[in-house]
């Protein structure tokens, strides 16, 4: 009975994770948006996001007596993980250039089903329930983000944005499935990823020239630098580790949908951006199909919470 409890607490931990975690990335428009228009490159927005970040976790770690210590072998994954991140956000920037944001949206949402794909080619497979939110899911994205029929399409955008899904995709695998950084903090897993993008991004902007300043040249573009490492970076990071690990990657990826219906009410409310009648029925059916994914877990045939 017992058992059964801490899985039940493990469960609606997980869930609640995940839904923070959807959420707070959905902020990324609050504050990113203001910091484009005011010139910052995207380097250079992408640097200071990460970097700040690790500063402020490693403090908080610091005054928690918390050890930042990984050994040889948990080292290599961590920065493998901060790759897969960092790599995530490059790839979706980048692939703005190529196609309409909004099918870079619906690509990148192809998450899910890559999570899917890859626990079941672990042999680790997901409830009938999940697959239906996954689609239900999806088909909500399409209405939302739906380019316009004059859109420019090109095919390295599309590759670039489908390599954003895939990166995040083996993020929450490894994070759930390795055994290498199980006993691993959610905390140090976050640390190292945030450094590691911190480093990439500089390096990248220091081989193509340039400042790491430039653009940033008001009180309000620090301010919104540090909202954008702390809401939609650090607290998403953390959040993410935490639902990959206690309900899976596949449950976690579902509840991601959260981000784009966030950024799609910050953009009503806050930006004026118009609110359509398809847009509408998208997010009541994401919304749905993630209620439905809640209410009907499936049977776990005898797997733990964390195989998804």
């Amino acid at each position: 009975m017992k058992r059964k409890l801490d899985i039940g607490k493990k469960r609606l931990i997980g869930l609640v994770a995940g839904i923070i975690a959807g959420v707070s990335y959905g902020t990324n428009p609050l504050f990113g948006k203001a910091l484009i228009e005011s010139g910052v490159p995207i380097l250079v927005m992408l640097f200071f996001r990460y970097g700040i970040a690790a500063a402020i976790l490693a403090v908080w770690m610091l005054l928690r007596k918390e050890t930042f210590r990984a050994g040889r072998r948990e080292i290599g994954l961590l920065v493998l993980l901060g790759l897969f991140f960092a790599g995530s956000s490059l790839t979706l920037f980048y692939s703005y250039d190529f196609i309409p944001s909004g099918l870079a949206t619906t690509l990148v949402y192809l998450y899910p089903v890559f999570v899917a794909l890859i626990m079941v080619f672990l042999r680790i497979y997901p409830s009938w329930q999940t697959w239906l939110s996954i689609l239900a899911t999806f088909g909500g994205i399409l209405l939302l983000s739906a380019p316009s029929g004059n859109a420019q399409i090109r095919l390295p955008g599309i590759l670039l944005a489908v390599g954003s899904a895939l990166c995040y995709s083996f993020y929450l695998v490894v994070v759930n499935r390795s055994k290498r950084i199980r006993n691993t903090s959610e905390h140090t897993i976050t640390l190292y990823s945030l450094v590691t993008g911190a480093l990439l991004f500089a390096l990248i902007r220091t081989t193509q020239g340039g400042g790491m300043l430039e653009g940033i040249d008001t009180p309000a573009d620090w301010g919104n630098l540090l909202g954008l490492a702390i809401v939609p970076t650090m607290i998403s990071l953390l959040t993410l580790a935490i639902s990959s690990r206690y309900i899976g990657p596949t449950k976690t990826a579902v509840l991601g949908v959260f981000e784009p219906l966030t950024a799609i009410l910050i953009g009503t409310l806050l930006f004026g951006e118009p609110l359509t009648f398809r847009m509408a029925v998208g997010i009541a059916i994401c919304i749905a199909a993630v209620i439905f994914m809640i209410l009907k877990p499936g049977k776990a045939g005898g797997k733990t919470p964390s195989q998804g």
